[in-house]
């Protein structure tokens, strides 16, 4: 009995002391960390590159690997409406908040995703825009809902019109077995804050490892002045702006007064 309390004392400890088995590791970053936006901004193309380290433990036969790179932006409460037309003009007849959803969200791939992992493995790493979460208020309830909800599909629609919302399967390009690259494409309406980017990598259809980067989109000149004003003094910068409406009212009287 003591014997065998030793060798499993002793097994226990060689568990506890072996280092863990490393797996296939994720090296990334971006072209620039902090873009900045100006009066002019019309829009700007990062670059996202990367490389697969392999160790020991990689399998010897293991040379092809799948990429699925999902960009995120900073999340607020956004609201679909609904327009239905009556008596001859355009009404909101209902609605659907969506809380906390990402305001920008891009997901990258080198093929598309059905080649790539199973609809199990896709829906459990929220893989593709149709399985990324999206909470609703339905009623007194917060869910999210299938993605042929018909308030999803508007939203994620409008969203797409308008550049914020994309999904390209052949956008990662593999340079090598190991080496990458994408593009994120930011257009000229992109909101302020940090984004967040989450690199999933897979081989034969099974998620290897995972890493994340992140980049920040800022404000400068006069455009940050006044949102730091509106932010940090609303009531002052309220004030200020009727001013200044009242005095360019004002003005104009003057100019297109006519005696």
């Amino acid at each position: 009995m003591r014997l065998a309390a030793a060798i499993a004392a002793c097994v226990l400890g060689a568990a506890l002391a072996a280092p863990p088995a490393r797996a296939d590791r994720l090296i990334v970053s971006v072209s620039n960390h902090r873009v900045t936006v100006t009066p002019n901004y019309s829009g700007e193309e990062l670059v996202l590159f990367g490389s697969v380290e392999k160790d020991g433990n990689t399998p010897p036969g293991r040379n092809a690997y799948d990429l699925v790179v999902t960009v995120s932006g900073p999340r607020m409460d956004l609201v679909t409406r609904r327009k239905e037309r009556k008596f001859g003009i355009w009404i909101n007849t209902d609605s659907r908040q969506f809380l906390k959803v990402p305001s920008y969200l891009a997901v990258f791939s080198n093929r598309p995703l059905e080649q790539i992992a199973s609809p199990e493995v896709q829906r459990r790493q929220q893989v593709g825009l149709n399985n990324v979460l999206l909470t609703q208020r339905v009623g007194p309830d917060y869910a999210d809902v299938v993605p042929e909800d018909a308030f999803r599909s508007a939203f994620v629609r409008l969203r797409k019109q308008h550049g914020l919302y994309r999904q390209e399967t052949s956008a990662v390009t593999f340079l090598t077995p190991t080496l990458f690259r994408t593009g994120i494409p930011l257009p000229a309406e992109v909101p302020i804050g940090t984004y967040n980017v989450d690199i999933k990598l897979f081989a034969d259809g099974v998620l290897v490892t995972r890493t994340e980067t992140a980049f920040e989109i800022v404000k400068v000149g006069f455009e940050q002045f006044v949102a730091n004003a509106a932010r940090n003094n609303g009531f002052v910068y309220g004030l200020v702006t009727a001013m200044m409406a009242l005095m360019t009212g004002w003005m104009a009287s003057i100019v297109f007064r006519k005696d």
